[in-house]
């Protein structure tokens, strides 16, 4: 299918179903602001797979944009929990120890950016990362608690990575560098 036709059909389901998602959203959420951002990101994640998914030959379209929308959602209400929690140990801080406002949003970009690394890796790669990261443990000694070979760490590690580059800079690794 060409990039037109492709370009037609998406439009064609964005048309039928737009409102449909948006209202479906509004009554899970109980806020329309919310429900519009978060059915224009399930467009925005159906456009940008298009080579992967082709709208017209999406046979329960309503059923896949459910499901897009349902991890939206469930991003939504796992960030918000985490910079509640952040702003919650903020609050209990001295205010002479408050970060300026720049900081706290950096913070906050940099815990969502941290929270999106975590959820899109597999639980063996997450592991090994936070056991890399938080705990300062070997490739040796993450192999022995994953129980998997230390050539098997390091892919997971650079996997990690690479994953890492791709949610700071919206890019994926050059394929030399990969």
């Amino acid at each position: 299918m060409s990039a037109p036709a492709i370009d037609d059909s998406l439009h064609v389901l964005y048309r039928s179903h737009h409102g449909w998602l948006q209202s479906w959203l509004r009554r899970r959420l109980g806020c329309a602001e919310d429900a519009a951002d978060l059915a224009h990101d399930a467009f925005v994640r159906l456009l940008t797979a298009r080579s992967q998914v082709v709208p017209a030959e999406l046979k329960e379209p309503r059923a896949y944009l459910t499901i897009i929308a349902r991890g939206l959602v469930i991003d939504r209400f796992r960030r918000a929990d985490l910079e509640r929690a952040y702003l919650s140990d903020l609050a209990a801080l001295p205010p002479d120890l408050h970060p300026s406002p720049e900081e706290q949003l950096q913070a906050v970009q940099a815990l969502r950016a941290l929270d999106e690394l975590l959820a899109s890796l597999t639980p063996k790669t997450r592991a090994a990362w936070l056991y890399s990261r938080l705990d300062g443990m070997t490739h040796a000694e993450i192999a022995q608690q994953l129980d998997v070979s230390v050539p098997r760490v390091r892919q997971y590690l650079a996997t990690a990575a690479r994953r890492s580059y791709e949610i700071r800079y919206g890019a994926a690794l050059p394929e030399a560098a990969a």
